[in-house]
């Protein structure tokens, strides 16, 4: 299966929303692949500040699911909730999009 959302960055955070990725906690790259999750990116358009990502889950499941959050990815909301809109959980809020098309 795979899995689409958008989110949105706070302006002026690109920056630093690359470099907080670029430096992603190895843990919770382990615990992302653990779960199911694969083939996982994240794409940025700047006229909107829309984040797109897109990943291949092995489950019903994905890392944007707020049921039974795990102590690293609570940790890893909090870290970044200062530079995206975010829910009341500091998780981010994260809109799922329909598959339309798709070419293997």
């Amino acid at each position: 299966m795979r899995f689409a959302f958008k989110m949105k960055l706070k302006p002026g955070c690109e920056a630093e929303y690359a470099k907080r990725h670029a430096e992603i906690w190895p843990e919770l790259k382990a615990m992302i692949k653990e779960q199911g999750v694969s083939d996982y990116s994240i794409f940025f358009d700047k006229e909107t500040n829309i984040l797109f990502g897109v990943q291949k889950c092995s489950s019903d499941t994905n890392s944007q699911d707020t049921e039974n959050v795990d102590p690293i990815t609570q940790k890893w909301w909090d870290f970044m909730a200062d530079i995206m809109e975010v829910n009341p959980d500091n998780s981010p809020v994260t809109i799922p999009l329909e598959e339309v098309f798709y070419l293997e």
